[in-house]
């Protein structure tokens, strides 16, 4: 095995990313076995191995480069991301999802989403950024030129407007703004008129939040200067503000998603059906579940979009309870695998490298669980490589290489 552990050069992580990708293609199989073939899932799973191949590739490239080369091409990579995500505003195109979203850019009869590759850079250029400084930052002025830098991609994203996708960026920008050792509190404090927009749809509990945070503004004036003070409590109030011009600016089908999160009753055979049919499927699946392709929600084809956003639904019908520990417990540990690399690494750069994809797929597992069982809102983000997907999948094994290069030994 001296040949794997050259070509991996972090063989637990890697052959912890093969075991999820190839439970993704398993799953995505399943999904496309249904009482009534259809011709979108049925070879899903057949596109997605032959994905799985470019992916090796482009892994064993990534795996290849000079650590300092990926260092210096982290600006040109953010930049190139930024440019890219402009033209999608122009010229995207959709995907058949959702009416109104444009998030692929076509070249012949290639196809690709900009989102996925801006992410990498996204991680890369704020690794640069923040490996760049000799101590902690202390104070909010020193978190500006990070969370500029994150907000630029962000910003274009939600334009597209791709709101799953735009909260990867920010677990980022967190994880690795914590991992430099960014205070509780800063943290805290920048992440406030985020808490202060969903507070605002209930006045009373806004008002109640917002006294309070004044209360704390002036209980720290002594630690902060007196314009981050000023600007704290004005981001606030302006995000309260805001709440409603920004929900009467959503497209429909993102109101639905929000409404029928805190009710599914509300449509049950419109937006809310996704979310009944996921609870459905998954409680369904029981301790050990259905079987593996014989799950019914599944086989009648119930389960929207079951090799895709929901294909962990598939998961709790077939494989049960049990079933589900088993593929949280893998992602756990890969997780932790990142961490253990980052702690161990000697260079600042590659540890805010890993920390930062830890980040995008700390948020990218937790949203789409989440929404699967309905404690968080739909918005459409897919699992690490387990759901269907060709430049998500590549996108994957692209940071895994990148994970590998930088935490394995010259």
């Amino acid at each position: 095995m001296a040949w794997y552990r050259r070509w991996a050069r972090d063989p637990a992580l890697v052959t912890l990313a093969f075991a999820l990708s190839f439970f993704g293609i398993a799953m995505i199989f399943s999904a496309g076995v249904l009482n009534a073939p259809s011709p979108v899932t049925e070879d899903a799973w057949q596109r997605q191995f032959l994905w799985l191949i470019l992916a090796l590739a482009a892994f064993t490239v990534v795996t290849r480069v000079r650590s300092d080369w990926i260092e210096w091409l982290s600006v040109p990579a953010y930049l190139i991301a930024v440019v890219l995500l402009a033209a999608t505003l122009a010229i995207g195109t959709g995907a058949g999802t959702a009416e109104g979203v444009g998030r692929w850019i076509q070249v012949g009869a290639f196809r690709f989403q900009p989102s996925e590759f801006a992410k990498v850079a996204a991680v890369l250029g704020l690794a640069r950024l923040l490996s760049a400084r000799e101590d902690s930052p202390r104070n909010l002025r020193d978190l500006l030129a990070p969370c500029a830098l994150i907000a630029v991609p962000l910003a274009l994203v939600v334009l597209q407007p791709d709101l799953g996708t735009a909260l990867a960026f920010l677990g980022i920008l967190f994880a690795a703004l914590f991992w430099v050792g960014t205070p509780a509190l800063f943290l805290f404090l920048l992440a406030s008129p985020g808490l202060a927009l969903i507070l605002s749809f209930d006045v009373r509990v806004w008002s109640v939040y917002f006294v309070g945070l004044v209360g704390m503004v002036y209980a720290l004036r002594y630690r902060l200067y007196l314009a981050e003070s000023i600007s704290v409590v004005f981001a606030n109030l302006a995000a309260g503000t805001v709440a409603l011009p920004l929900w009467n600016s959503l497209e429909q089908y993102q109101k639905n998603r929000l409404l029928v999160f805190l009710k599914p009753a509300l449509d049950p055979r419109g937006a809310g059906w996704n979310l009944i049919q996921s609870k459905v499927a998954i409680g369904s699946g029981g301790l050990f579940g259905k079987g593996f392709t014989e799950g019914t929600q599944k086989r009648l084809d119930f389960l929207p979009e079951q090799h895709t956003d929901f294909i962990f639904g598939v998961v709790g019908e077939e494989l049960g309870f049990v079933g589900v520990l088993a593929a949280i417990a893998l992602f756990s540990v890969f997780l932790l695998r990142l961490v253990r690399l980052a702690e161990r690494s000697p260079d600042p750069f590659a540890g805010l490298v890993l920390i930062g994809i830890f980040g995008t797929w700390l948020v990218h597992i937790f949203v789409n669980l989440g929404m699967t069982i309905g404690i968080v809102p739909i918005t459409g983000i897919p699992l690490p490589f387990v759901s269907y997907g060709g430049t998500f999948l590549l996108t994957c094994w692209v940071m895994t290489g990148l994970s590998a290069r930088l935490a394995g030994e010259d």
